[in-house]
């Protein structure tokens, strides 16, 4: 198979989806790369180490596509970028669907069969491609709202751990998930007085075992939530349901119980967001006010951090790819189930539910397309 590495064109997004040494495993299982022109620069890869490694650099993404039976991204394909893929072609990245209509409608219409990273899922409901960017974007959340407090990025001038003599910040995390866990991991690290928050018991009971003695376990529920908001200087939001819209779990309503100055992150803005008043951002311009609360809300969190985030992706999604491209997308997906849940969209029709009643489309299940 032709596997085709494009570079990230969305906003400040540094990672790229392969490295050269997955070029050397792809080639090695008797596959051609091709690598568009500086895709790993980023990253820190050359395109003489790509070279190296076997692989063909290619000026634009256009003779990319033209090429290409399987193309790979890190983040979702950009409006641009719509119109170069084609039937018969395998796209593979996070695509996100459910929180992006003009993304579904555009694979619709490009008639290609397109396998999201963060559908793939194993037998015991964990996600093995969304998991690395989680715990990623779950550290980096902590990093980023402690900075986010600063006055002078238009929180309300409080350290996250404190000092000697003065009490630290008080912490919320919704979802005791990948994402929250390592949010509260770090927050604790920084001495916070965290509270994490889930809805499932046995959940609450692993964590209260295993997370430091300054992290207190909490069921989530509305009103839990509304009781602890006025304490609160940070919260995280990091609910996840897979594939499908986040639901809201503070209104805007909510904010007037918040402190002025005080800061929301929403790592769930990729699934639409999990804060009512949660919008899109970017690195170039990652904050905004309502109602006094500053929001952090940029949605490849992780592409702050391309060398650690680009690493840790392709550990995990390189077994995938290889075995799509040995076998093909159909019998790759009759052999893994994994591979079968990540099947978003084929020749037009949408085979993931969750997509499809985010925005009433007609599901197509996927065995039919097996």
């Amino acid at each position: 198979m032709i596997i085709g590495i494009l570079k990230e064109i969305k906003v400040k997004e540094n990672r790229v989806c392969m490295t050269p040494a997955g070029v050397v495993a792809m080639k090695a299982n008797g596959h051609d790369v091709l690598v568009e022109k500086n895709a790993g620069i980023g990253s820190g890869f050359s395109n003489d180490e790509y070279v190296a490694a076997g692989a063909t650099i290619i000026d634009t993404p256009a003779k990319i596509c033209q090429k290409a039976e399987m193309v790979m991204h890190v983040k979702e394909p950009q409006p641009s970028e719509y119109g170069m893929l084609r039937k018969g072609q395998i796209l593979f990245t996070y695509l996100h669907l459910a929180a992006d209509e003009p993304q579904t409608q555009g694979l619709i219409k490009s008639g290609a069969t397109c396998i999201a990273y963060e559908t793939i899922q194993k037998a015991d409901k964990s996600l093995p491609l969304l998991t690395p960017m989680s715990e990623v974007a779950g550290r980096m959340a902590i990093q980023q709202g402690a900075k986010t407090l600063e006055a002078t990025y238009g929180g309300l001038g409080k350290l996250l751990g404190g000092v000697p003599g003065v009490a630290p910040a008080k912490v919320m995390v919704i979802g005791g998930g990948v994402v929250g866990v390592q949010a509260a991991k770090m927050a604790c690290g920084l001495g916070a007085q965290v509270f994490l928050m889930d809805i499932s018991l046995d959940r609450l009971r692993y964590l209260d075992d295993v997370m430091p003695a300054n992290c207190t376990t909490l069921m989530s529920s509305k009103g839990a939530i509304q009781n602890l908001l006025p304490e609160m200087d940070l919260v995280i939001g990091a609910v996840l349901i897979p594939g499908a819209k986040a639901p809201a779990v503070i209104t805007r309503d909510d904010l007037k119980l918040m402190k002025k100055g005080s800061a929301l992150v929403d790592v769930a803005i990729d699934q639409g967001g999990c804060f009512e008043t949660s919008k899109a951002t970017t690195h170039t311009d990652p904050t905004y006010e309502v109602d006094g609360i500053v929001h952090y809300c940029v949605a490849n969190i992780p592409g702050a951090v391309p060398m650690t985030s680009t690493m840790a992706l392709t550990n995990a999604t390189l077994p995938y790819a290889i075995e799509i491209a040995n076998k093909g997308w159909k019998q790759a997906c009759i052999d893994n189930n994994e591979i079968k849940l990540g099947l978003n969209v084929h020749e037009g029709k949408v085979t993931y539910k969750a997509v499809c009643d985010a925005f009433d489309l007609t599901h197509t299940p996927v065995n039919d397309v097996l």
